[in-house]
C-alpha cells in the first residue's frame, strides 16, 4: 500500500511540475512563435490622410512594427478586403464582406499612398520592451489565417478602431486613454466635416443612405474611428511608468506630405437641384398657363423618387451595416410611386389617386424634419415634389373618370 501510495504521489508530482513548466513557458512559446523583439525595436501609429476616391475619403491607419536588430519590418493594415471574394458586390452591399488583415514592409505602402497623393505621419509609441512584446504577439496572432478575417463596420469596427483595441490589449491598466476629446459630433456631422467640402456628390449619397442610429452623438472613444481623431487621440494619452507617466507617443515624423488636391468640381448638389427646381418651377408654370395636361415629367420624376425609396427599404431590412436602419428618407422617396405613378394618365385617373395625394402632401411635410439631415440640398428636391403635386391635383378635375364596363361592352354609365 506504502509503495502504490508512494508511485500515485509521484504521478502526480510529475503532473503538476509539467503543468507549472508549461504555464512558465507560455509567454517563451509564443514569443518562439513570433519572434522576439530587440531593445532596439519600435512600434508607431502610420496615419494616412484622406484621398479623393470615396473609399478613401476618411484616411487610414496602420500599426508598424519596426526592429533593425532582427529586421523585422512589418505594417499591420486591418483595411483589407478582396475583389476575389465570391458574390462580391452583393456582400458588399448587404454588408457581410469579410475585411482581413494584411501585413507588408511599409515601404510599399508608403508608395501606394504617395502615388495617391496622400500625406503621410508617424507617431512613435513610448512602450516599454515588454509591451512592444505583447502588442506585437497580438498583431501576429491577429495575422494568423484562423484569426484575420473581421467583419468591417465603418463606425465601430474598422481600420483605425482596431489600433486602439490592440494597444488596450497590449498596454492594459498602464493605459490613461479617453479617446478624441476636443469636440463632439455625431457620426453624420463626423461624416459631412469630410465629405461635404471634398466630395460633395458622396457626402450626399451617404447622407440619402445612412439613417438614424448615424445622428447619434459619438462618444470620445467612437469618435476615433476617423483615423484623423485616433491620431489626435494617441497623441493625448499617456502611460503609467515606474516613475510616474509618460506621453504614449514619443515622437512624430511627418513621412510625406502631399500636394493641394484640386477644388471639388462646381456642379455641387445644391447647384444642380436648385437649378432643377427652377426648371421644374418654370415649366409647371408653362403647363397650367397653356392648360396643357402631360405627366410623362411626373412619371420620370416621382418613378426616381418611388426607385430611390425601394433602395432605402433595402438598405434598411436587407443589409447588415447596422447605420442605414430607420432612414425618414422614405416619407419623400416614397417606394409606392414606383409603379403608382403610371397608372395616371392625361385621359384617365384613378378613383384612388387623389387620395394618394392628400396622403403623400402629408409624408412631404413630414420628411421637412430630415432638411438638415442634407445640409439643406434636400429643400429644393421638396419644393419640384411640391410643385408636381399641386400641378397633378389642379390636373385631376379635368382628366375623365377612367371607364366603367358594362355586360359585355364598354359604355357610359351617363346613357343607362
Amino acid at each position: 500500500m506504502r509503495i502504490k501510495y508512494f508511485n500515485s504521489y509521484m504521478h502526480l508530482s510529475r503532473l503538476v511540475a509539467l503543468l507549472c513548466f508549461f504555464w512558465l513557458a507560455a509567454p517563451t512559446v509564443s514569443r518562439a512563435q513570433f519572434g522576439t523583439l530587440s531593445p532596439s525595436a519600435k512600434i508607431s501609429l502610420v496615419t494616412v490622410a484622406p484621398g479623393q476616391e470615396l473609399y478613401s475619403g476618411f484616411g487610414h491607419s496602420v500599426l508598424w512594427v519596426y526592429d533593425p536588430m532582427t529586421g523585422v519590418d512589418r505594417a499591420f493594415n486591418y483595411g483589407t478586403f478582396s475583389f476575389q471574394e465570391g458574390n462580391f458586390y452583393i456582400k458588399f452591399l448587404r454588408g457581410t464582406l469579410p475585411y482581413s488583415v494584411s501585413v507588408s514592409p511599409l515601404s510599399y505602402q508608403v508608395a501606394h499612398y504617395q502615388e495617391e497623393n496622400r500625406s503621410i505621419s508617424e507617431q512613435v509609441l513610448n512602450l516599454s520592451i515588454a509591451q512592444k512584446q505583447r502588442l506585437y504577439d497580438f498583431l501576429e496572432n491577429n495575422y494568423l489565417p484562423e484569426n484575420r478575417e473581421y467583419q468591417y463596420k465603418f463606425f465601430y469596427d474598422n481600420c483605425a478602431t482596431r489600433m486602439t483595441v490592440a494597444l488596450k490589449a497590449a498596454v492594459g491598466d498602464s493605459l490613461i486613454y479617453n479617446g478624441y476629446t476636443k469636440e463632439k459630433r455625431s457620426f453624420r456631422q463626423w461624416i459631412d466635416l469630410y465629405a461635404f467640402k471634398q466630395n460633395p456628390w458622396a457626402d450626399f449619397g451617404m447622407d440619402l443612405a445612412i439613417g438614424a442610429p448615424s445622428d447619434e452623438i459619438a462618444t470620445p472613444e467612437q469618435a476615433t474611428f476617423l483615423p484623423d481623431n485616433l491620431a489626435t487621440a494617441f497623441a493625448e494619452a499617456k502611460v503609467k511608468t515606474a516613475t510616474g507617466t509618460a506621453p504614449l507617443v514619443s515622437e512624430t515624423r511627418e513621412l510625406f506630405k502631399a500636394a493641394p488636391f484640386p477644388p471639388p468640381s462646381p456642379l455641387t448638389p445644391t447647384v444642380v437641384f436648385w437649378t432643377l427646381a427652377i426648371l421644374t418651377l418654370a415649366f409647371t408654370y408653362w403647363q397650367i398657363r397653356t392648360e396643357r395636361i402631360n405627366f410623362v415629367f411626373d412619371k420620370v420624376l416621382f418613378g426616381i423618387a418611388g426607385l430611390a425609396g425601394w433602395i432605402l427599404l433595402l438598405l434598411w431590412f436587407g443589409t447588415n451595416h447596422g447605420v442605414t436602419s430607420y432612414n425618414y428618407d422614405v416619407l419623400w422617396a416614397f417606394p409606392l410611386w414606383m409603379p403608382l405613378i403610371f397608372a395616371l394618365s392625361k385621359t384617365r385617373k384613378p378613383a384612388w389617386f387623389q387620395y394618394l395625394l392628400i396622403f403623400y402632401a402629408f409624408l412631404l411635410l413630414c420628411a421637412t424634419g430630415n432638411l438638415a439631415k442634407h445640409n439643406l440640398v434636400l429643400i429644393p428636391i421638396l419644393a419640384m415634389l411640391i410643385i408636381r403635386v399641386y400641378y397633378i391635383n389642379n390636373s385631376l378635375s379635368k382628366i375623365p373618370q377612367k371607364e366603367i364596363a358594362y355586360g359585355s361592352g364598354i359604355a357610359d354609365p351617363k346613357n343607362h
